[in-house]
């Protein structure tokens, strides 16, 4: 799947414009003159557009990878229910061999394959794992 069909630039200076916004914090008019100067005419709107339509699935699938020093890649996953503002509900955790969070999802209802779809997001296989 193309995440850049039906857009009038090429994927790298999508990528470019939002890497370098979420990076370094500049704003939109200046990466639009920092682009401009690359000889890539985008309007700071467009760039606007861009980091809103990207930068979530971005994050989203560099999740993973950000890792603080010592993170070890090996987890598992903690299945518990608790009481969250007077209401039941079910707390899948996936927790590091030394007992950190690493990411959690919370559901009204038992929901294994929801579960496993979201914490299954990264490069780690869950099959049988839940």
């Amino acid at each position: 799947m193309n995440d850049f069909k039906w857009r009038h630039f090429r994927g790298e200076i999508i990528l470019w414009g939002v890497r370098w916004y979420c990076k370094y914090g500049i704003s939109y008019r200046n990466l639009e003159e920092i682009l401009e100067e690359r000889g890539v005419s985008v309007d700071h709107t467009t760039l606007y557009r861009w980091v809103q339509h990207y930068a979530p699935e971005i994050e989203k699938r560099l999740r993973w990878y950000w890792k603080r020093p010592g993170l070890s890649r090996s987890w598992r996953v903690d299945e518990t229910y608790i009481k969250v503002k007077g209401k039941w509900a079910y707390l899948y955790r996936a927790v590091d061999k030394e007992g950190d969070t690493i990411d959690f999802y919370l559901s009204a209802t038992r929901n294994m394959k929801a579960a496993r779809r979201f914490l299954g997001s990264g490069p780690i296989d869950l099959s049988g794992s839940i």
